[in-house]
């Protein structure tokens, strides 16, 4: 976990933590959605939330403080990589923040022992693709 936090924090892009009475309930990063040029303007989203903390508002309030702080940095999408179709609460979390269905992948992962398809998502930030950017995201 510290060497992806180094990594995060290292490109300048957000890594959240959530803490409810000194109890750390969960935490949120964005990282790059790809490592080539073409991409530098995505990013993926990952959001935690501990075990008992869901439907709560923690992963609400954690995505959306990234889509705030990503937007702001310049970045035009961002996409939400979901590890079980089965995962309701994390699909519905991204569906109420914008996040629209962009694909499946199927039997992709394997998850409490048994395949699972990934769900792609992904939602535009500030004026997405709908102009040119001006210059690269975080050097404003």
């Amino acid at each position: 976990m510290r060497r992806r936090y180094d990594e995060v924090r290292g490109r300048g892009l957000p890594y959240l933590v959530a803490v409810i009475s000194g109890e750390v309930v969960g935490y949120g990063y964005c990282n790059l959605f790809g490592t080539r040029s073409a991409y530098r303007f995505s990013l993926e989203d990952s959001i935690y939330v501990k075990d008992g903390r869901h439907g709560k508002g923690v992963g609400r309030a954690l995505l959306a403080e990234l889509i705030d702080q990503c937007t702001a940095l310049g970045y035009r999408q961002m996409i939400a990589v979901i590890g079980d179709s089965g995962n309701a609460g994390s699909i519905g979390l991204h569906e109420s923040l914008g996040f629209i269905r962009s694909g499946m992948l199927r039997s992709t992962g394997i998850k409490f022992g048994r395949w699972v398809d990934t769900v792609m998502m992904q939602r535009s930030l500030g004026s997405g693709d709908g102009t040119l950017p001006q210059q690269d995201p975080g050097t404003a």
